[in-house]
């Protein structure tokens, strides 16, 4: 416990020093200071009546599970996004007015926020395995605020006592009625009379919640899917190509296509022209979805056949090791039984070579290993890369339809152009259409340059989106094999450096055997 009146913050010293009077005792004790103890692996923290004004530094404790900051000056919760493995956190006693900062705490099952200045429950939508949830003597005036809590399915015990919301006539009734699965309410049991009268009292206003819960969580649920269904499309690299997005953006900019929709007959030549451009947009969508679901089975299958390698050659190294465990306790125990000096020194030199065998046959595994998923991977790689340039090759055939049909429409928009820059001439356009008309048709060169900006726009347009398309599927395979081939680096890594710790253990154990 830190004695002092002034606000402190939490920092290394503090939680070095916490973390070594909370751990083991006795000489288990003074083992674990000599070896220092890995803060990534601490599993209970006690950092109560140490007078800490703002929560910091806990990054490293990441196999948290129980979090003690009772009894403080804290007025904010922060720090805490590391601490995804919290199931119990305590935050009584403090200064905090509001619920925030808990996000990341999804396992989180029991939090105390007792003797606080909370008025609002708010912020704790994604601790779905609350189980307990302590908040009395606070500022919680609601009784309507306590719905909140019906999303935690998992909710058994609340503790609201001493808040001004506990005074209410129908206090305990209204709770009852709508948290019909919490069992204990300021550490009573909500016995079956007390459900009973507050259903009879509550029935229409609970069915009409439940009505509207009911619409609420089909909005939440139909627009998740729609979330579902665009990731989807992005991870095939077609999203918004599935109907007339693409042709919609080609048109948001082009001022000069809203002066040409004057021009007799263009409204029909640009709504054939959508119709046809849609068509090959969802012709490129489909066919994304296609090719997506090919390659995500070619990098299922590639990965199994990963693990699997690994696993047979682990299985194979296993059972090598099991064998020389056998033989080498057996050896152990005849070199404790062993007299003869000379004979001693004989048998941990048959030893040593052992060791040393295991070590070359272990060690030719591991390279077999490393040469037979190098092969995979390559075969891999080329597959993975056959595909993509595949799918890239009929996408851009695609755009480039998508540019012809442009292309056919700018020639089309110049004959109905030129023909009513004739009909102006000869003063033969009908008179409603004059005034729109007047500013376009000023002479040849204005509408030219008119028609001439808005093809550009919509080449623009087309052309960004499929550089966009290739740009992301080639990042997507560059990053894939990037992460395949540092992964497997890192597995080679490990596995070697795990050989050489088995092999020089057994050394030392050898070497602790010699009488010299």
């Amino acid at each position: 416990m830190i004695d002092t009146d002034e606000p402190t913050v939490v920092d290394e010293e503090m939680l070095q020093q916490a973390v070594e009077e909370q751990g083991p005792k006795g000489q288990a004790g003074v083992i674990a200071k000599q070896e220092t103890i890995e803060l990534k692996d601490v599993l209970h923290l006690r950092l109560d009546y140490r007078h800490i004004l703002k929560i910091d530094h806990l990054w490293q404790f990441t196999s948290l599970t129980k979090l003690q900051l009772d009894n403080n000056i804290i007025e904010k919760i922060t720090g805490l996004e590391f601490l995804t493995n919290l199931v119990w956190l305590d935050l009584s006693f403090n200064h905090i007015e509001a619920i925030e900062g808990l996000e990341a705490l999804v396992k989180l099952e029991d939090l105390s926020l007792s003797n606080n200045s909370i008025s609002t429950m708010e912020n704790m939508d994604t601790l779905v395995n609350l189980h307990v949830l302590s908040i009395c003597n606070n500022k919680l005036t609601q009784l309507d605020n306590v719905i909140y809590l019906r999303k935690f399915k998992n909710l058994r015990a609340l503790n609201l006592a001493g808040n001004p919301v506990s005074t209410e006539e129908c206090y305990k009734e209204f709770i009852a009625v709508y948290l019909p699965d919490l069992a204990y309410l300021d550490f009573r049991l909500l016995n079956e009379q007390t459900r009973e009268e507050a259903m009879a009292k509550y029935q229409y206003a609970l069915e009409e919640l439940i009505h509207n819960e009911t619409q609420e969580l089909r909005v939440i649920e139909a627009k998740n899917q729609k979330e579902e269904e665009l990731q989807q499309h992005r991870e095939a690299f077609v999203d918004l190509l599935n109907g007339s997005q693409l042709f919609e953006g080609m048109y948001a900019d082009d001022t000069e296509a809203e002066r040409l929709a004057y021009l007799p007959g263009v409204p029909m030549l640009v709504d054939a022209y959508q119709n046809q451009m849609v068509a090959l947009c969802v012709q490129l969508f489909e066919l994304g979805l296609v090719q997506k679901r090919a390659r995500d089975e070619e990098v299922k299958c590639f990965f199994d056949c990963f693990h699997e390698a690994v696993e047979d050659n682990q299985q194979v190294a296993s059972e090598i090791i099991v064998d020389f465990e056998k033989a080498r306790r057996e050896m152990l125990l005849e070199m404790q039984r062993m007299m003869d000096r000379e004979e001693l020194l004989a048998r941990i030199g048959q030893g040593s070579k052992e060791t040393c065998d295991l070590h070359d046959e272990l060690m030719t595994l591991e390279l077999q290993l490393a040469d037979q998923l190098e092969d995979v991977v390559k075969d891999f790689e080329r597959n993975i890369s056959d595909m993509v340039a595949s799918f890239i090759e009929a996408a851009q055939g695609i755009f480039a339809q998508c540019r012809d049909l442009e292309n056919i429409h700018n020639e089309k928009l110049l004959e109905i152009s030129m023909a009513t820059l004739e009909k102006v001439a000869k003063n033969e356009l009908e008179e409603e259409s004059q005034d729109e008309l007047r500013a376009l048709l000023v002479d040849k060169d204005t509408v030219m340059s008119a028609i001439g900006a808005s093809h550009d726009t919509h080449l623009l347009k087309i052309d960004n989106r499929e550089d966009e398309l290739v740009t992301r599927i080639n990042s997507w395979v560059a990053s894939l094999m990037k992460t395949i081939h540092h992964d497997e680096v890192a597995r080679n890594r490990k596995r070697i450096a795990e050989i050489h710790n088995y092999i020089d253990n057994v050394k030392e154990k050898l070497d602790d055997l010699n009488p010299s």
